[in-house]
């Protein structure tokens, strides 16, 4: 069995179809490297149109599909059409996700149900049935994108449920990669600080911007294009010794 990287390889993103957000920055960066893209977002017609766009911009293979990762059967089936339609599965990178700014004292169980769901359940979902696939053919990068605020408790934007979430993404990635390691799959963890999207809860203006780097040691926030360009370190074949990581791509804001 081949532990190498096929020629013709498909990274699958989740949650990349937002105009500002970090998997379609992140759709696009992959693309340019050759990666051919299987795009799963809840608003099908933007995964279609994003990956539209991704295969007119450079040439490669892209499919877009619509699923509420959350829903157990419509994660699989989004995976399954997805490589129905394209090459070889080698990576998947968990994006998909909600913010909470509700305070603790405030959650509903209707609150705490949706941020975990979407945040812990879809990653893990998405990721077993991709999993699947990876293990088969003895070769596979797979990435969950937690929050500094799942290391500093909350601090951003969102609070509680959220850091909870994706403290879990954190500890299942760990054990996935112990579980999966010994057939040719690796698993890591980006962890952003804040980053200009509008899951900061909107647009971000300069005066928010610089309040959020004071924390940091670096004097602005990042941009979508710092996330993509660790995603696509940590999918690469170079990156096949390093599993069970979180790597924080933060401007120092947290340091371990």
């Amino acid at each position: 069995m081949s532990r190498t990287f096929p020629t013709e390889r498909t990274v699958i993103l989740t949650g990349a179809a937002s105009p500002r957000g970090i998997g379609r920055a992140t759709a696009f960066h992959l693309a340019e490297l050759g990666w051919n893209v299987g795009i799963i977002d809840v608003d099908g017609e933007a995964a279609a149109q994003t990956a539209a766009e991704l295969a007119e911009a450079h040439g490669v293979r892209a499919v877009g599909v619509g699923a509420n990762v959350a829903d157990r059967e419509q994660a699989v089936a989004a995976v399954d059409a997805l490589e129905a339609q394209l090459p070889q599965i080698v990576a998947v990178v968990n994006f998909a996700g909600v913010s909470s700014p509700v305070p603790y004292l405030e959650v509903t169980p209707e609150e705490w149900h949706r941020v975990e769901s979407i945040n812990l359940d879809g990653v893990h979902w998405i990721t077993q049935r991709v999993a699947r696939t990876l293990a088969g053919n003895g070769v596979g990068r797979i990435v969950g994108i937690s929050s500094v605020s799942a290391q500093r408790g909350g601090g951003t934007f969102s609070k509680t449920p959220y850091s909870a979430s994706k403290a879990g993404v954190i500890g299942l990635m760990r054990s996935i990669a112990r579980e999966l390691g010994p057939l040719g799959v690796t698993a890591n963890v980006i962890s952003p600080g804040p980053i200009d999207t509008d899951i900061m809860g909107g647009t971000l203006t300069e005066e928010r911007k610089t309040a959020m780097a004071a924390d940091g040691v670096l004097s602005r926030i990042g941009t979508p294009t710092d996330i993509a360009a660790a995603v696509a370190y940590l999918i690469s074949e170079d990156a096949g010794f390093v599993t069970g990581q979180t790597l924080n791509v933060d401007g120092g804001l947290y340091m371990h």
